[in-house]
């Protein structure tokens, strides 16, 4: 049975527990020109979205809204996206803060904590992580 790039790109990400796909998780595949057309296929047919340059999450369907929504909660996305990338995640400011018991205001994960620099916006639909840079 003759297996094409797609159907092989499909399975790959059908069988991946992670939810956040890079374009070089499928280089070894094929070149970068087809694996790019093939992921503009899924992003077309709606079974992978977009999240940031280079960056594609698994979907599924919103129960309320009808709409093709991320399989995981924006935050989520963002984290498993930049330990993907090799960026390491720290506590943001207002963790710490909750964590220490100084604020009573639960973080709601839209700051991440990164060491080093990142210029990378991470989000869909208008909505975006918020990177606070630790040295």
């Amino acid at each position: 049975m003759l297996k094409t790039l797609e159907s092989k790109i499909k399975y790959r990400v059908s069988r991946s527990k992670s939810t956040v796909f890079t374009l070089q998780d499928f280089l070894d595949l094929s070149d970068r020109d087809q694996v790019g057309r093939v992921l503009r296929k899924f992003l077309a047919e709606q079974s992978l979205m977009k999240i940031g340059y280079g960056l594609y999450a698994k979907t599924k369907m919103s129960s309320l809204t009808n709409k093709i929504i991320p399989r995981k909660g924006l935050p989520e996305l963002a984290k498993e996206s930049l330990i993907k990338l090799g960026i390491n995640i720290v506590p943001s400011t207002i963790e710490r803060e909750y964590n220490r018991g100084k604020t009573m205001q639960v973080p709601t994960g839209r700051v991440i904590g990164v060491k080093g620099r990142v210029s990378r916006k991470i989000g869909y639909n208008g909505k975006y992580i918020s990177i606070e840079q630790f040295p």
